[in-house]
């Protein structure tokens, strides 16, 4: 079927190799043979005057251009469905389709493990790819262009549709051996005399601790200043430093007699609320649509274990 010149045939291979970001697997995906599949991305190069896919090392990625094109073609791709009366499906026990995700270390350490536990049971041949969110990208709008899902805090203005997952609460970790945390409840004192350890989430970014402490007219002595969260456990460990970070990172390195002590902060109560963010168009893709009630199910799971 051509349409203004263009083989048709070809919109399907341009989705499946942007969505492979592999020749090979686009080429099963289809039921092509590799000659074929190599003889539909040269037409394709031609068609679009660039290389779309490109070697990096030993893996392949899609060019900009590619990732521009990606979510144009998935709406063409429904709407010619839609027009011929093909009901596009999705079935998790025999897809193998990629799905792509940005998040960051904090939201790896708490989502991972049961997103990957759920789609192995429901969809073995389902794979994720899971790149760290980078505090640049949370802000562009390319982010859930290039994405099936952002996982990223709520009320931050990230553009897009968003869900709920999980809410964590701030509490502040100290190593076992630091004496302030053999003395009793923390003071807003102690958070204005001890050297902190900070992740930054990011240039401008206001953090809901910040805020309160903010209000309080309290002003911390940030000593060490790390990426994300994940770190923040092995900086404290052994030294005089005090952090303040999710409870529920916290907890798993936490343990009776370990090198590591969480204590209630001085400043009450302060949440924070993890979601995921998409963009409307995927709501047609019956695919995203499963992987979101999988987040959904995995965010119930969660909240019943909200601190």
């Amino acid at each position: 079927m051509a349409l203004g010149g263009t083989d048709l045939n070809l919109l399907r291979a341009l989705q499946a190799i942007l969505e492979e970001a592999n020749v090979t697997r686009a080429g099963e995906r289809l039921g092509m043979s590799q000659p074929a599949m190599s003889g539909a991305l040269a037409k394709l190069r031609r068609r679009f005057d660039d290389e779309l896919l490109v070697r990096t090392g030993r893996d392949y990625e899609i060019t900009p251009l590619a990732r521009e094109l990606l979510p144009e073609v998935q709406d063409a791709m429904r709407l010619m469905n839609e027009a011929l009366g093909v009901a596009a499906g999705f079935d998790p026990a025999t897809s193998d389709r990629v799905f792509r995700l940005t998040m960051s270390d904090y939201a790896i350490s708490v989502l991972l493990e049961p997103l990957l536990t759920r789609v192995s049971a429901l969809a073995p041949g389902v794979r994720l790819t899971v790149d760290h969110l980078m505090p640049a990208m949370s802000a562009s709008e390319r982010v859930i262009i290039d994405y099936d899902a952002m996982v990223a805090p709520l009320g931050y203005g990230f553009v897009g549709r968003c869900a709920p997952l999980w809410r964590d609460r701030m509490v502040c970790l100290l190593s076992s051996d630091n004496p302030r945390a053999r003395r009793g409840p923390l003071t807003l004192a102690d958070l204005e005399e001890m050297p902190h350890a900070e992740a930054n989430l990011g240039p401008g970014t206001l953090t809901p601790v910040g805020r309160v402490l903010g209000e309080l007219s309290v002003a911390r002595r940030v000593q060490v200043m790390v990426h994300g969260w994940l770190p923040i456990p092995f900086v404290v460990e052994g030294s005089d430093l005090i952090a303040i970070a999710p409870e529920r990172l916290v907890q798993q390195h936490i343990r009776p007699g370990g090198p590591l002590v969480a204590m209630e902060p001085p400043f009450g109560r302060v949440l924070l609320v993890e979601g995921y963010w998409y963009a409307a168009a995927r709501l047609h893709d019956p695919a995203a649509r499963w992987l979101f009630a999988q987040l959904d199910e995995i965010g119930r799971s969660l909240s019943l274990q909200d601190p």
